[in-house]
């Protein structure tokens, strides 16, 4: 089976709950895609620098404190200063949904909240994925 795409699965800031990351990249890896994950307590010029290192097509970052709303600009800055802007981002974990708009409308490519299932996130990184590679 040929790969479907390259995710970093990234846990930023001080969260310290991974068992769902764990679960989300053992389901993307079931389903075809390579996955690296990041490990705990990352900041978010790590994760960029490890997305541009192994040259992924997403990243996926699983959050559970409620730091969404700084940690995800800044990585999305950091992205831009590695002129990575192109690598599609996704997140997971406890999003309000008042603030899956604001993260939207930054150009996150999806939100998962508790309760998605992997089919969905097969599907949904599958899509952008695709998109991304058509141009």
């Amino acid at each position: 089976m040929a790969v479907k795409g390259r995710v970093l699965i990234g846990k930023i800031g001080l969260d310290g709950h991974d068992r769902g990351a764990k679960v989300v990249a053992r389901g993307l890896r079931d389903a075809g895609f390579e996955v690296i994950y990041s490990g705990l307590h990352q900041t978010p010029e790590m994760i960029a620098s490890a997305a541009v290192q192994e040259d992924v097509d997403v990243i996926g970052i699983s959050i559970l404190s409620g730091a969404h709303n700084t940690l995800i600009p800044d990585l999305m800055k950091f992205l831009a200063e590695k002129d990575a802007a192109d690598i599609a981002i996704v997140v997971g974990g406890i999003i309000p949904d008042d603030d899956i708009t604001a993260l939207k409308s930054l150009g996150v490519g999806a939100v998962f909240q508790p309760g998605t299932s992997l089919r969905e996130i097969v599907e949904t990184l599958e899509g952008i994925i695709s998109k991304k590679k058509k141009g």
